[in-house]
């Protein structure tokens, strides 16, 4: 598990340079496709090319009522062939690619939500994205105003309900088949692809500010999970994947001012990630995480008490960690900066001693940590640290 995606540990989701957005832009006006397969498609998101290998397009009403939103053609599952495919999306919205299609929106780069249309250019954007503009960053047009696209946003929240969700038949390899019988074909289980694919949607939509958005990806990435708990029960990897998400949501709670749901959300994803036995490091990071995450919220809140408990877990948590690992530079790190926020609360509670034990510990621990000269922003984080903690203590010397 990685801190952007509690699914893939082999990629991580890439971020789409400006140059690329800009051809595309170029290429899009006025619809998300580019002219060059409009006029190949005529009205279908697919080229010919594929419509002649999967018999009609995937986004019909037949395919969409007997495959619950599964863009893939019935005609390969009635095909005679046999064996396992991997399922593609047609559209590119596969968790290996990332890359935008036809229902992203060119602001955020995510899935559109609340697709809004401006007028009168017609472009679509996310409601949230398009509201910050009062010319269409696609055309430039002024915008007269803005109109909810319900059709467009029904197709891609259908097109969500039914990426990844491709049905299984079990199949007794040891059964002598019959001659002239179909083979059935097995699809290959992408549930894990398809909690990347919410992740980096949600990602893409977070840091552009379009925290809503965000929080339904989320949200539904959520869901998916434990609906496997039920099934599975908590296994290590099911609850590590859904300590991670909660996190994730506490923090679209707390960009939209809702701390108290925050918290609910950082107290369940630190009850998922302590059932985690595993000696991974980014599980222990992403815990104590959530933990101090808590402990800041209830800091912020006055509650000083409550804050330094947290903190104080988080730190016990570290702690344990650099005892048991290698002592990797970043983990140390992590030690300095709970024993930081630890200290920092003692001096607001009085404990001047305590508090000065703390830094202190912490500064030690950073001017003896050796870090490689190629590992230049771990560098300036040690220094950034260590430049704070020498502070607090000139402060406590000078009152």
């Amino acid at each position: 598990m990685t801190p952007v995606c509690p699914f893939v540990k082999a990629s991580r989701p890439d971020d789409v340079s400006s140059k690329k957005s800009s051809e595309i832009q170029n290429k899009q006006q006025g619809c998300p496709m580019s002219k060059e397969i409009q006029n190949k498609q005529q009205g279908c998101p697919m080229s010919k090319e594929i419509q002649n290998k999967q018999q009609g397009c995937p986004m019909s009403k037949e395919i969409q009522n007997k495959q619950e939103g599964c863009p893939v053609s019935k005609v390969k599952q009635d095909s005679g062939d046999s064996g396992v495919i991997s399922p593609k999306c047609p559209f590119g919205y596969d968790s290996q690619t990332f890359k935008l299609g036809p229902f992203s929106c060119l602001i955020c780069h995510a899935l559109l939500f609340e697709s809004s249309r401006c007028v009168p250019c017609t472009h679509v954007f996310c409601k949230a994205c398009i509201g910050r503009f009062n010319d269409c960053p696609l055309c430039g047009a002024d915008i007269e105003k803005t109109e909810a696209d319900a059709n467009l946003q029904s197709v891609v929240d259908r097109f969500i309900d039914g990426h990844a969700r491709i049905k299984r038949s079990p199949v007794d390899t040891d059964e002598k088949q019959v001659v002239g019988e179909k083979k059935t074909v097995i699809y290959e289980d992408v549930s894990l692809e398809r909690g990347a694919f919410l992740v980096q949607q949600a990602m893409r939509a977070f840091r552009a500010n379009n925290v809503e958005s965000a929080k339904s990806r989320l949200s539904l990435c959520a869901q998916d999970i434990r609906e496997q708990l039920e099934v599975a029960g908590n296994t290590s990897e099911l609850c590590s994947q859904l300590g991670a998400v909660l996190g994730m949501l506490g923090d679209c709670c707390r960009a939209m001012g809702d701390g108290s749901s925050a918290v609910a959300y950082f107290d369940e994803s630190v009850n998922f990630l302590s059932k985690v036995q595993t000696e991974d490091l980014e599980v222990t990071h992403t815990l104590s995480v959530s933990l101090n995450k808590i402990g800041d919220l209830k800091y912020y809140e006055g509650d000083l008490q409550a804050a330094r408990d947290h903190y104080f877990r988080a730190l016990d948590v570290r702690r344990n960690a650099i005892k048991d690992s290698s002592k990797a530079p970043s983990q140390v790190l992590d030690v300095a900066v709970s024993l930081a926020k630890v200290a920092d609360v003692d001096r607001n509670l009085d404990a001047e001693d305590t508090a000065t034990e703390g830094f202190q510990e912490a500064i030690n621990l950073l001017e003896s940590l050796e870090i490689k000269s190629e590992e230049n922003a771990l560098e300036q984080r040690r220094l950034s640290v260590l430049d704070f903690l020498k502070n607090q203590l000139s402060k406590k010397q000078s009152d």
